[in-house]
C-alpha cells in the first residue's frame, strides 16, 4: 500500500462497481449500479468491470454482464464465504491498487457501509455516502440541477470539458441536496442508496460477451482478525418496498386518528392487491410505523406499478423518493399540497371518508 499513488489521475482508468453477494444470490442493488455504472462508463469512453468476491460464485459472473459490464474480476476463495471487513476490505484493496479504477461504486447495503469507509480509509482517499445520483457528463448535470433545485444554472460558469464524477446526497437530513466531488484523489468513491438508480433490462448477448477474469486471492488466517462462527437469520416479517407493485403510504394527515388511519391504508393496500404499507419521514419520526416503511430522500426509493399517498404534503423529500411511481394516487384535504404537482390521480379531501369510498368501490369491482 505504500507504493501507491493516488495522486496521479492519468494513471486510473474505469468505472467499477462492487456486486455484493449473499450466499450465491445476488443483491439487487448490484444490478441497479451496473445499469447507472454503465452510463458513466460510456460518458467517460471506458470499461465497466464488476467485483465479484466469493467462495463458489463463478456461476454468478456472466449475470453481470446482462446487466452492463464489459468484465468482471472475480475472486473467488473460501476465505470470502462469509463476509467480514477485513478480508473483503483487503482484498478489493488489494485489486483497487493493482488495477488502478478512476470510480469505485457500493451499493449503500448492511455489507456496503461497512466496506465503503474501510477501502477508502486504507486508499487514502474520499468517499460519499448514500447517493441518490450521479453525474459525469456537465450537460447532463447541469440539466439534473434545472429539473431539482431553484440553482440559476445558467448564469454560472461551468467547465463543460469536466470529467469528474458529481455525486449528490441528501444533507441535513434529507432537507437539502449535496453534491459531492472529489478532484485530487483517485478512485472516486461512492455508496449508493439502493433503489435510487433504475435497473436495465439483462441483455443475455452482452451478458454472452462479458470477460471473467479470475483474480488470485492473497489472504492468510492473519489478515482475518475476525470469525464468523454462525449465521443467524432474524425471523420477522420483511417489508420489501423496494419490490412491491403497490404501495399505500400515509403521512401526518392520519394525526387525528393514527390506530383507524394505519387500518384504514393496510385495508386499501390489501383491496389493492396485497400492497405495502409506506410512510412519511413524519409518521416514522412519530413512531407510527418502523423506518423500513420510509419513503423518501432519508428512506426508500420506490417505483411501484401504484403508489397511494394517503395524508401526505409531499415535501420535495417525499417526492424524491416516489415520482417515478407508474401511477400516483394522492388523497389529501390541503388543495395546495405539493403532492397533487406529481400525482395522476389527486383526490381533495379528508381521506377518512375517501378511503372508505375507495375500498367500496373497489369491492364493488370484485363483485
Amino acid at each position: 500500500m505504500s507504493q501507491f499513488v493516488n495522486t496521479d489521475l492519468s494513471a486510473f482508468h474505469g468505472v467499477w462497481v462492487f456486486c455484493e453477494q449473499r450466499e450465491g444470490v445476488m443483491n439487487q442493488t448490484s444490478f441497479e449500479l451496473l445499469s447507472e455504472g454503465r452510463k458513466l462508463a460510456d460518458d467517460l469512453g471506458v470499461e465497466l468491470c464488476g467485483v465479484l468476491l466469493g467462495s463458489n460464485v463463478g456461476n454468478l459472473a456472466r449475470t453481470l454482464g446482462g446487466y452492463g459490464a464489459d468484465k468482471v474480476y472475480l475472486c473467488d476463495d473460501p476465505k470470502l464465504s462469509n463476509y467480514t471487513t477485513d478480508a473483503y476490505t483487503k482484498v478489493l484493496c488489494d485489486l483497487v491498487v493493482e488495477k488502478k479504477p478512476e470510480i469505485v461504486l457500493i451499493g449503500a447495503t448492511n455489507i456496503g457501509r461497512d466496506l465503503g469507509p474501510r477501502c477508502a480509509a486504507r486508499l487514502h482517499t474520499g468517499l460519499t455516502a448514500d447517493a441518490t445520483h450521479l453525474d459525469i457528463d456537465v450537460a447532463k448535470y447541469k440539466e439534473f440541477l434545472r429539473s431539482t433545485s431553484t440553482m440559476d444554472v445558467d448564469s454560472m460558469k461551468w467547465d463543460m470539458n469536466d470529467k469528474g464524477l458529481k455525486m449528490t446526497r441528501p444533507a441535513f437530513g434529507g432537507h437539502l441536496m449535496a453534491t459531492i466531488i472529489c478532484p485530487r484523489f483517485r478512485p472516486q468513491m461512492s455508496t449508493v442508496r439502493p433503489g435510487v438508480m433504475k435497473c436495465a433490462e439483462f441483455d443475455a448477448a452482452r451478458a454472452e460477451a462479458c470477460v471473467v477474469e479470475a483474480c488470485p486471492v492473497q489472504l492468510t488466517d492473519a489478515d482475518i482478525k475476525t470469525k464468523v462462527l454462525e449465521v443467524v437469520k432474524e425471523a420477522k416479517a420483511a417489508v420489501d418496498l423496494l419490490g412491491a407493485e403497490v404501495i399505500v403510504a400515509v403521512g401526518h394527515g392520519i394525526s387525528k386518528d393514527v390506530t383507524k388511519g394505519l387500518e384504514l391504508a393496510q385495508k386499501l393496500a390489501d383491496a389493492l392487491g396485497g400492497g405495502v404499507l409506506g410512510a412519511s419521514r413524519a409518521v416514522v419520526d412519530e413512531g407510527w410505523l418502523s423506518a423500513d416503511h420510509q419513503v423518501g430522500q432519508t428512506g426508500k426509493t420506490v417505483r411501484p406499478h401504484i403508489y397511494v399517498a394517503l395524508g401526505i404534503s409531499g415535501a420535495i423529500q417525499h417526492k424524491a423518493g416516489m415520482q417515478d411511481s407508474e401511477y400516483i394516487i394522492a388523497v389529501n384535504s390541503n388543495a395546495a399540497a405539493p403532492i397533487f404537482e406529481v400525482a395522476d390521480y389527486g383526490i381533495c379531501g379528508d381521506l377518512y371518508q375517501v378511503v372508505p369510498m375507495m375500498l367500496d368501490a373497489l369491492s364493488s369491482i370484485e363483485r
